[in-house]
């Protein structure tokens, strides 16, 4: 498959107030229902929701089509002024136009990522909110969930190092990596989400950080849990994959 076609094909629909960035191959008719979830509820096709907030919504598009719908929200100090408002500074750089490009390009690279299906701003002012859709990957189980379960092999630590490489490789960075945003599946298969913020730059020491941002998060999912589940073996097994040790 060339890069075209693993990307999806780009389109941009406009109306009143905002803009609707879709993959044509997938989206036929370019909808703003699509991003409500009472939309999908009425047709009984919300099957979950996920996060803070109820941010995430699994949906059923089809027989053979679940994808994800994510609201972006703040965190930080920043939530208790406004939630989901961002400032305007051209629709380019909104938040879900940013990150659905930026997926379509590490989708193109074949890279462990979700595939965007649809991305949308809508103005408010001198603000915007924004939504994404994206075809859900195979398994669900994040990291966080997998360790809250069971001890991981020595493997699994591998390919999660392996995965971060292969991101790092193409000069990718994640500006949040996290337990949480890592899944995990049965055969040690890793993929990884929410790529919001997140860049194609020249390769350096951010690499570093973003790995020790990595660790950070698994020694706060862990606190507690039996010593097992992640010690000082697992993390140099990461660093070994990620070709940083």
């Amino acid at each position: 498959m060339n890069e075209a076609a693993a990307a999806g094909e780009e389109a941009l629909a406009r109306g009143a107030g905002g803009a609707m960035l879709y993959d044509a191959s997938c989206l036929h008719h370019p909808d703003t229902a699509v991003f409500d979830p009472s939309h999908w509820q009425a047709q009984g096709a919300l099957e979950t929701t996920r996060g803070g907030r109820g941010t995430v919504a699994f949906v059923r598009a089809s027989r053979d089509q679940r994808w994800v719908l994510r609201h972006y929200r703040r965190g930080g100090l920043m939530a208790h002024l406004s939630d989901d408002l961002y400032v305007w500074t051209g629709a380019d750089r909104t938040r879900a136009f940013r990150e659905w490009r930026l997926l379509r390009q590490l989708r193109a690279w074949g890279l462990p990522v979700p595939a965007p299906v649809a991305a949308r701003y809508q103005r408010a002012g001198l603000c915007y909110r924004a939504d994404l859709l994206t075809a859900e990957l195979p398994v669900r189980r994040t990291l966080t969930e997998a360790l809250q379960q069971a001890p991981l092999p020595i493997q699994a630590w591998h390919a999660i190092g392996r995965c971060v490489g292969s991101l790092h490789a193409r000069g990718v960075q994640h500006a949040d990596l996290n337990a949480h945003n890592l899944l995990v599946g049965a055969g040690n298969d890793i993929y990884v989400l929410d790529f919001d913020r997140g860049q194609i730059r020249a390769r350096g020491a951010w690499e570093r950080a973003v790995l020790a941002r990595l660790r950070r998060s698994l020694l706060k999912v862990t606190r507690g849990l039996p010593a097992d589940r992640f010690t000082g073996v697992h993390w140099q097994a990461v660093l070994a994959g990620a070709g940083a040790g």
